[in-house]
């Protein structure tokens, strides 16, 4: 069975914080079954969970800072408001994978955290990028070493994209953290990181490998950047994932 298909708002940023509510309705009506919040530049969280619960959108997910120190209770407050039960860490810097010490202060962090969203029935992701897979630390990719000091409650948000720029076979890496990927972000392209993204479907990604490799709850477009129009983008990227079966909307 196919997974419900998720759009991460920070693609459609720009047009955001000009015309929340109206992009939000196009979202909706291309047929995404949820959105996956970056901020709320242009609106408040409460105005976006009730537009959100009007349109049919579930929240997916939502990048935020970690529940920690000041951020926590707003964090928590938040994911409340939105009914959202999956928080994704979207990053740290690349210099925190060079070394060992560097992860290790990482998922010290992203551990802590952990424990506070469990606490509150939530689920904590942690998003790569491409450097937890280029960077080499004790003869090994960045990631190997996370994988030995992060708690095993903590899932992951596999950006498939990221891996593939990273120089490692997405599908691969799915099936190494197994039921840990609740979360898989979506984009195509060169996997070159200086150049922009395509719609899904038109760059170099076998979405045939990768989707077969996933049992995740959501599979959610993201494209950071696009040479094309964004919201064409998008909306073709949805076309793409549902005419091919690996993904269903509203």
């Amino acid at each position: 069975m196919s997974s419900p298909i998720s759009i991460q708002l920070y693609s459609l940023r720009e047009s955001l914080a000009n015309d929340f509510e109206g992009v939000i309705r196009k979202v909706a009506a291309i047929g995404y079954a949820g959105v996956e919040t970056a901020g709320f530049t242009g609106t408040t969280v409460n105005a976006a969970a009730a537009l959100f619960a009007d349109l049919g959108l579930q929240v997916s997910s939502m990048h935020s800072p970690l529940p920690l120190g000041e951020d926590k209770n707003q964090v928590l407050d938040s994911a409340g408001i939105l009914q959202c039960q999956h928080l994704v860490c979207a990053y740290f810097p690349p210099e925190k994978f060079a070394s060992k010490d560097g992860i290790i202060e990482v998922c010290d962090k992203l551990n802590e955290a952990n424990e506070i969203a469990r606490q509150n029935n939530l689920t904590l992701h942690y998003h790569n990028h491409w450097w937890e897979f280029r960077q080499q630390v004790d003869g090994r990719p960045a990631y190997k070493t996370m994988l030995e000091h992060l708690a095993p409650t903590v899932h992951f948000e596999v950006d498939t994209y990221w891996v593939k720029t990273g120089g490692h076979d997405p599908a691969a890496i799915v099936r190494e953290l197994g039921q840990r990927v609740s979360l898989l972000h979506i984009k195509d392209g060169s996997a070159d990181e200086s150049q922009p993204m395509v719609a899904v479907g038109e760059g170099i990604m076998d979405w045939t490998s990768i989707i077969s490799a996933s049992s995740a709850e959501w599979l959610i477009v993201e494209l950071d950047r696009c040479a094309t129009e964004m919201l064409e983008a998008v909306s073709k990227s949805y076309t793409y994932l549902v005419n091919k079966g690996y993904a269903h909307g509203k």
